[in-house]
């Protein structure tokens, strides 16, 4: 009896069961949904789950962000013409794995390895075979890249490949500076590198050397950022940071003289080989630089030529200048009043503290007056100035010229020099320029004060920079005197004295007579040094010349010096003159015209027009035209449009058809390299003056791969 009580108290009915579970399950539920909304309330409040930011992950979905790339600034010549600016190159490569199609299903992938060689042979610096070779690789390889063929290629160069529509091929396109003038000051303009962004995958472009260095901060702009956000149906807005683009950088350099100078240093260079040369063309009133080369140099565009030795020799490069350094001994006597023109002093050696000093003529010339004594270039009458003055004063006289400090260009690397001052002889030595260290840059910044009434000019080549975003001028270049080391009466009477090394019968510069100009020059000869001693035999010295023009109120100052060259049958003075004469002459001429009182003449933009329209019109402003070519239009024309001319000046256009010789005869030397440089003829000159014989007949075809020869009279 208790026992099946017992079994009834434990047995429970399906309902009561039910009612349990249900109650259980009831609970549990709320429990849950209790957790969840906990756990939904924790993040709504924290927007965070798992260490990821919600909010953040939800923007990154909504929006993008775009960088949107500074252009770097454009150097342009003084004429406006563009030396450097941005654009882009690309690199090739090729998918060669099989079946590769976009989501717009466009086939991706090469599907002839032999005509994408084919089309990349005949585009690309590569060999058909080498090109098969690469494209033909194991099964597995997605795509491939074809070394430095496939790199740097032009924008012209990938319109081309693309045009051929070959399947596979594609391109990633970078940031590139663009020199189309080749060797055009490069020294001086500079070079750019690519670097890394920080924290990206793009590319900037750095300056490394020249004014693309020195003016860095001002050519690189800055980046821009777009944000844009996707708002449901409301379409999308945009936020972010606009770009600025690098300020534009306006040079001093003349196109016309640049072209013309690089022209004539490369013709010279052929000749005697020197293992260094230097030219500068300044404006004397107001230090500006209108024109600098020297060799060795290198192309900018393609940099052949580039080596890690390479140095800029304007700033970098410090030699003992020799003769031409008598220009100041004779500024520093004649100032501080120990030049008596009356006296004078034996030639041909002179002991000092026991060592001797000797002339180039080592008989000399007997007893001579300081003033031959300058025409003759001699060395002891130099070193008797020297002595009459006392080392204390000269070295006053040194420093004041600016021969002891920075001309403070702002180019890399700037040297000072230095100077063997100790000991009777070495201070003797300095004032015919040997035993003292200078750079080009110095020695030009000296001879300003010669040219312009005693009052030394900071050299400079950036006329102005223009922001061009705003189109305003942020920086405008101004002539600024550094010091006067000497009087205008003295400077004076040195221009008198250097005009006698020119039209002296024994004057050492007579090769540097420009008809129509009176010229003041001093010619200058040093040996080289090797560190502690002085090299010898006939091809050991420097040689340079100084000119300025016209003598009595100097516009221009042109420095010229040649180190080591391989002399033949001409004279070092002869060899200099070639660069010297012309480019001087051009200077000249082109000043003379601008100042002329006749009405001015300003070349129009005749690019493009009909070769018969534009024929019509150069004659209408007073211009000869020389058409270069059978073609219906005008692609390219020798002045840059707004340039001043003279009258009946000759303008060369060249057509979109086949080009011709033209008879080049009467022609000067500038604008035949004007000529040369607009078609791509190689050119060689010999002699000075117009031309006289021409190695390429007139109406015959001209093919850019030709070397063309004048001889000139």
């Amino acid at each position: 009896m208790n026992k099946n009580k017992q079994r009834m108290t434990s047995k429970r009915s399906p309902k009561q069961n039910r009612r349990i579970f249900g109650q259980w399950l009831f609970f549990g539920a709320i429990a849950i949904f209790g957790v969840l909304i906990i756990r939904f309330s924790y993040i709504a409040i924290g927007h965070h789950v798992a260490g990821v930011n919600l909010t953040q992950a939800t923007k990154q979905l909504y929006t993008e962000n775009e960088t949107i790339a500074a252009k770097r600034g454009t150097i342009y010549s003084a004429n406006g013409d563009a030396i450097a600016e941005d654009t882009s190159t690309y690199t090739l490569y090729a998918i060669v794995a099989k079946n590769q199609k976009n989501s717009q299903g466009k086939v991706q992938n090469v599907q002839s390895t032999t005509k994408t060689a084919k089309v990349l042979a005949k585009y690309l610096p590569i060999s058909y075979k080498k090109a098969l070779k690469t494209l033909q690789v194991k099964s597995g390889t997605f795509q491939v890249e074809f070394g430095t063929a496939g790199k740097n290629i032009s924008l012209t160069t990938k319109k081309k490949i693309e045009a051929t529509k070959i399947t596979g091929l594609h391109f990633i396109e970078s940031p590139a500076r663009l020199y189309p003038n080749g060797m055009f000051a490069s020294h001086l303009i500079g070079l750019t590198t690519s670097k890394n962004v920080k924290n990206s995958e793009r590319t900037r472009l750095t300056g490394s050397m020249g004014i693309e260095l020195a003016f860095n901060k001002q050519l690189t702009g800055t980046d821009g950022h777009k944000t844009v956000t996707k708002s449901g149906y409301q379409g999308q807005t945009s936020t972010g940071k606009a770009v600025k683009n690098g300020d534009n950088v306006y040079t001093t350099i003349d196109s016309k003289l640049q072209t013309l100078l690089e022209t004539k240093m490369s013709t010279v260079e052929s000749l005697v080989h020197p293992k260094s040369m230097t030219a500068t063309l300044m404006n004397a009133k107001t230090g500006a630089i209108l024109a600098t080369s020297q060799r060795p140099t290198f192309n900018a565009q393609t940099q052949s030529g580039l080596s890690k030795m390479w140095r800029n020799l304007l700033v970098e490069d410090t030699f003992e200048p020799g003769s031409t350094m008598k220009v100041f001994t004779m500024a520093a006597a004649i100032n501080s009043g120990n030049y008596n023109a009356n006296i004078t002093v034996p030639t041909g050696e002179y002991k000092i503290g026991g060592k001797t000093v000797p002339d180039w003529n080592t008989a000399g010339w007997g007893n001579i007056t300081y003033a031959k004594g300058f025409a003759l270039s001699s060395n002891v009458a130099m070193a008797h100035l020297e002595q009459t003055m006392g080392a204390k004063t000269w070295l006053k006289y040194i420093k004041r010229f600016g021969l002891r400090s920075s001309t403070n260009s702002g180019l890399a690397n700037e040297q000072t020099g230095s100077i063997q001052f100790t000991y009777p002889i070495e201070q003797a030595d300095t004032s015919f320029g040997q035993g003292i260290q200078i750079t080009p840059m110095q020695m030009l910044r000296g001879f300003t004060a010669i040219a312009n009434n005693g009052k030394m000019l900071q050299p400079y080549f950036v006329s102005k920079i223009v922001n061009p975003n705003t189109k305003k001028t942020v920086y405008k270049a101004k002539t600024k005197v550094v010091s006067q080391p000497v009087t205008a009466k003295t400077a004076q009477s040195v221009l008198k004295h250097m005009q006698d090394v020119v039209y002296k019968s024994y004057g050492t510069g007579t090769a540097f007579k420009i008809k129509g100009y009176r010229i003041a020059a001093k010619t200058g000869t040093a040996q080289v040094s090797n560190g502690s001693t002085y090299e010898t035999g006939n091809d050991s010295y420097l040689y340079s010349v100084v000119g300025m023009a016209p003598a009595k109120n100097p516009k221009y100052i042109l420095y010229i010096t040649m180190k080591q060259p391989t002399l033949g049958t001409t004279s070092a003075s002869e060899d200099m003159a070639e660069i010297f004469k012309p480019v001087m002459q051009r200077a000249l001429d082109e000043q003379k015209a601008s100042e002329a009182k006749t009405k001015t003449i300003k070349m129009q933009d005749l690019i493009e027009k009909s070769t018969s329209a534009a024929k019509k019109a150069a004659k209408k402003i007073g211009v000869t035209p020389i058409i270069v070519g059978k073609g219906s239009r005008i692609v390219k024309q020798s002045v840059s449009s707004g340039t001043v001319l003279s009258s009946k000046q000759r303008v060369v256009l060249v057509t979109n058809g086949q080009m011709y010789m033209p008879n080049l005869t009467g022609w000067s030397a500038s604008e035949v390299a004007d000529f040369a440089s607009l078609t791509g003829l190689k050119l060689t000159t010999s002699g000075t003056g117009y031309v006289e014989e021409q190695s390429i007949s007139a109406g015959n075809p001209i093919d850019a791969k030709q070397v063309l020869s004048v001889k000139l009279k």
